[in-house]
């Protein structure tokens, strides 16, 4: 099998690089090791950035966004019982967010490939990544019981923190950076009309809490336990009751209750590979980050790395240089680390460490008291909530 670009992994990234490169009249072909059902069915992020959203209508993939996608123009943050709401619009010269499941957004792009694009192939593990230093990488993978090779003038790794592509990179060119937490979210979906119209997230003594949604109906709630959780542990009882404490304000508004149909523990982590490109190989995602939930960053990350790529690919089909391709790995990382900076300041000005002492507890409220009453440190906030520029 030949192809021009060759996409290894059909979440996000996958799919919009592909629909991206088939605007631009780029033939691709992309694999994916999973069924689809269950790529349709993972529940991932949830928050899209202005940008995000905005890349989604031009390539024809938001129609249902728009029809079925909540807007948001603002978040509220608790703390010491109190709530302050930070306007992203009036903070950020009319940006928001838009709460849309990741699970919605690759149901929407897989439609579109399926029914423009190229070769969409489910079930096809890639197994590794060869030649990357050549003019033409080999992807051996395994579909359908028998194994081929997919070559290719470039190859992306889409295919997440577990991925075959990251391992084609050389020991001796590979330099990681991360940071692991000691506590993670157990994290539920509820069959419930959210408490609160907009995300709330709250700094308490007991831990991080945070008010959530998938749609009008469907709450997402999570709270802060310790790294290594059994989610079954706690009772439906027992969740909500804690929920309840750690969004608790003066004004004694509680958190309408109902079943909860899933429970999970996510873990909290920072990690960056450099560089992002090795030879013809790229790699986009999670395959080359990953942020602490807390800034709702995953997501829009990856959809940043993409078009930039996109962009460069099509650049050096119109014009013959390759400066744009050169330049990826440095484009891409400048706003993945501003990323990782705002997501490590998110995480650590709500959670609460386990060796936290009262001067760090002060530290935590001295801050969002500058957030609530200074202009300027809520627009930084807005500012990178609603999205770094793209590319």
């Amino acid at each position: 099998m030949r192809t021009t670009v060759g996409i290894i992994g059909a979440g996000p990234a996958g799919l919009l690089l592909a629909r991206l490169l088939h605007r631009a009249g780029i033939e691709s072909v992309v694999l994916e090791g999973r069924d689809r059902a269950y790529v349709e069915q993972r529940q991932r992020a949830g928050i899209l950035e202005q940008g995000t959203a905005d890349v989604l209508r031009a390539v024809g993939a938001g129609e249902r966004m728009d029809r079925e996608g909540l807007r948001h123009d603002g978040i509220e943050l608790r703390f010491d019982r109190r709530r302050h709401r930070v306007d992203f619009p009036a903070l950020t010269g009319g940006r928001s967010v838009t709460v849309y499941a990741q699970t919605e957004v690759c149901k929407d792009l897989i439609a579109l490939q399926l029914k423009e694009g190229g070769p969409l192939l489910f079930e096809a593990e890639a197994l590794a990544v060869e030649g990357a230093e050549s003019g033409r990488p080999r992807i051996p993978f395994r579909h359908q019981g028998r194994e081929d090779v997919l070559e290719c003038d470039y190859a992306v790794g889409c295919d997440g923190f577990w991925g075959v592509a990251r391992k084609a990179f050389p020991a001796d060119v590979s330099r990681v950076f991360e940071r692991s937490y000691p506590y993670a979210w157990l994290g539920v979906l509820a069959d419930v009309a959210p408490s609160h119209d907009e995300l709330v997230y709250a700094r308490h003594d007991r831990g991080f809490a945070l008010l959530s949604m998938r749609s009008p109906s469907v709450s997402r709630l999570y709270l802060q336990v310790p790294a290594g959780t059994d989610a079954g542990r706690w009772s439906d009882e027992e969740i909500w009751d804690e929920l309840d404490r750690r969004l608790e304000t003066d004004d004694g508004r509680r958190l309408e209750r109902g079943p909860l149909t899933q429970k999970s523990v996510t873990p909290m982590r920072s990690f960056v590979h450099e560089p992002m490109r090795h030879g013809r190989l790229f790699l986009a995602g999670d395959a080359a980050h990953i942020v602490p939930p807390t800034g709702a960053k995953g997501l829009n990350l990856a959809v940043g790395d993409v078009v930039t790529l996109a962009r460069a690919l099509a650049h050096e089909r119109r014009t013959g240089s390759a400066d744009l391709l050169d330049a990826y790995s440095a484009t891409c990382l400048r706003r993945v680390w501003q990323a990782e900076r705002f997501s490590y300041d998110m995480t650590t000005l709500l959670h609460r460490a386990p060796d936290a002492t009262p001067f760090d507890a002060r530290l935590q409220l001295a801050r969002l008291e500058r957030i609530a009453s200074s202009r300027a440190a809520g627009t930084d906030l807005a500012e990178a909530y609603t999205g770094f520029p793209l590319g």
